[in-house]
């Protein structure tokens, strides 16, 4: 189990079953987990917060004192995250970028770019020509590099060290820094290299692939200020107790800091920084055994959290005991000790946890669903069945 704040579980306990599922975001418990964060790292790395993980307004503000910007990977997000939190610093990355989606963020006064082919170069140089003419546009070159010491074998989400469509392949690397340091793209500044190379990496896999980043990179022989080595902190849906060991990650980079002076290190976490401040908060409909099995089917489903299903594990959840029952008949309730919780879709695969230890289960007991922060909402099918959607509270 996996126990909501004491703010979240009153706020779950208050609202009517009408007003079921929801989500319930403890904004008190994610400025302090993000200062712990900002803490536990040296000033000369920055931290840009990776507005995918959760892009609404409220989490963007509350983690806005931590972070030095923001990392944005569409027009959409661009927009949106420029009227949240205006003003900051932001950092436009992703593949397939369209020409229109490069204008707008040269408008906005993005400061930097992730350039992730020849292609995205070529269009950028043209169109900070066209459209930023007296301004000289940031470039970090992402490329997708290998790392020889098997430190990406414990992802969970590979990006990089295989082949993918991110990032520039490093046989180009020559073919993209000549022009960037020979004049042929006067509008462009090299400023250096990003690589994002997976998602789902302990402290000392991500620190053996942050020196693997910079080794790499200051071996270019070019004059280079900024590495960003990414994010892909690792969170821990089966042990939602265990976080990621931000101190020694901090000491870490310290000491890679410290060797290379002339270089800013920056990170992009997004789920490591906002899944332990979001709950998702439903109630039992009903609960039936089926061949041997108990199964208790919850308002809502996999069309509002759809991680489970993406990532093939089991949300952590907990119960919540309700005693009143309103209805005129009988109470179903689980038998045994383990339940698995499936939403209200028509398909098997709308499955949140199973064999959940949740017993004496009952129709009407609440269940809030926990590490619902962060690619949850927003990365779910929303519309599929049309039921309805949830609420959102924002505590603190």
């Amino acid at each position: 189990m996996s126990l909501p704040t004491p703010a979240v579980r009153d706020r779950v306990l208050s609202l009517p079953p009408t007003e079921l599922p929801a989500y319930v975001y403890d904004l008190a418990a994610l400025r302090a987990h993000a200062a712990q964060v900002r803490a536990a790292l040296p000033e000369r790395v920055e931290l840009y917060y990776a507005a995918k993980a959760n892009p609404e307004p409220e989490i963007l503000a509350a983690v806005g004192p931590y972070v030095d910007g923001y990392e944005v990977s569409s027009g959409g997000e661009l927009a949106h995250v420029a009227e949240a939190v205006p003003g900051r610093p932001l950092a436009f990355g992703g593949p397939g970028k369209t020409p229109d989606e490069i204008r707008a963020a040269l408008r906005q006064g993005v400061e930097r770019f992730h350039v992730e082919s020849e292609h995205d170069l070529r269009m950028l140089a043209e169109l900070a020509r066209q459209t930023a003419p007296d301004t000289r546009v940031g470039v970090l070159l992402r490329f997708n590099l290998a790392v020889a010491d098997g430190s990406l074998a414990g992802s969970s989400l590979t990006m990089g060290g295989r082949p993918t469509p991110f990032g520039l392949d490093p046989s180009q690397a020559p073919n993209v820094l000549r022009p960037l340091t020979d004049g042929t793209y006067p509008h462009l500044g090299l400023r250096g290299i990003h690589a994002h190379l997976a998602s789902g990496l302990d402290a000392p896999a991500q620190l053996s692939v942050a020196r693997a980043i910079v080794d790499w990179a200051t071996g270019l022989g070019v004059t280079l200020s900024e590495v960003n080595v990414g994010g892909g902190m690792a969170v821990d849906y089966a042990h939602p107790e265990s976080r990621f060991d931000w101190k020694t990650y901090g000491e870490g980079l310290t000491r890679l800091a410290d060797a290379h002076p002339e270089l800013t290190l920056r990170i992009e976490p997004g789920r490591a920084l906002t899944a332990y401040c979001g709950w998702y908060v439903t109630e039992v409909l009903d609960v039936k055994h089926s061949h041997g099995e108990e199964f208790a089917v919850v308002r809502g489903g996999t069309h509002h959290l759809r991680t489970p299903a993406t990532k093939g594990h089991d949300q952590p959840c907990a119960v919540l005991p309700v005693e009143e029952w309103p209805h005129p008949w009988p109470r179903p309730a689980a038998v045994g000790e383990y339940v698995s919780l499936t939403g209200q879709l028509c398909t098997p695969k709308d499955l949140l946890a199973r064999n959940a230890h949740a017993p004496g289960l009952r129709a009407g007991d609440r269940v809030a669903f926990s590490l619902a922060g962060a690619y949850a909402w927003n990365i779910s099918h929303h519309d599929f069945l049309m039921h309805p959607r949830p609420g959102f509270h924002f505590l603190g």
